[in-house]
């Protein structure tokens, strides 16, 4: 299979999320989408002290070449997808450079020291204001509350920020390999919801 140029070859991706919104799943699905195109790719990933709540990041590092370290050294990622606007924040300030791309879900979710008071959490204007300043180019979605809306369950945010990412055009990423991929593993009505959000996701960002 002839393979489509990347931007960058390693093209190294992190996914950063909290526990429960689904980080690792997006990365094994794009992960699975990638290597059907004849990519390698090489997926770390790191979780914090809770499974769910606790910070969880995923590397995905894209190679026409070889495999290679499931670590992206730090100030080395060119893009970077946050289900949570801090975490992006926080990724930034460790991978971040000045050609790095952002896709961020806007929806916050607080952790402990936020609700009992003891920390502060910034704004949505201000951490989208961090945000763009520290990338090239930055895309905001409301993956969370639209996956509510339409498919009744906050975890498909995750599936709307795949498309999203396709809908960049950053990653060589086709709408049949991603249906061939969660064909495997699903019901044909879950196929639907599943399409349906990657749909929403590309139709977001291309608005």
């Amino acid at each position: 299979m002839e393979k489509t140029k990347l931007s960058f070859d390693p093209f190294n991706l992190i996914i950063t999320g909290v526990g429960g919104q689904g980080n690792v799943m997006a990365s094994r699905v794009l992960g699975n989408m990638l290597s059907h195109k004849g990519f390698h790719i090489t997926i770390g990933e790191t979780f914090g002290a809770s499974q769910r709540g606790g910070s969880v990041m995923s590397h995905v590092r894209v190679s026409s070449a070889s495999s290679l370290s499931p670590q992206i050294a730090r100030g080395q990622a060119h893009m970077i997808i946050a289900l949570e606007p801090i975490e992006a924040i926080r990724v930034l300030m460790t991978y971040g450079n000045p050609e790095v791309n952002v896709l961020c879900n806007i929806r916050p979710i607080h952790p402990v020291g936020v609700i009992s008071g003891e920390l502060d959490y910034p704004s949505l204007e201000d951490a989208k204001a961090y945000v763009t300043e520290l990338s090239k180019s930055a895309w905001f979605v409301n993956a969370t509350d639209r996956a509510m809306e339409q498919m009744g369950n906050p975890i498909f945010g995750n599936i709307i920020l795949l498309g999203a990412l396709a809908g960049t055009n950053l990653l060589p990423l086709d709408r049949d390999d991603f249906k061939m991929i969660i064909q495997g593993d699903m019901t044909q009505d879950k196929v639907k919801i599943n399409l349906d959000a990657y749909d929403m996701g590309m139709e977001m960002v291309k608005g």
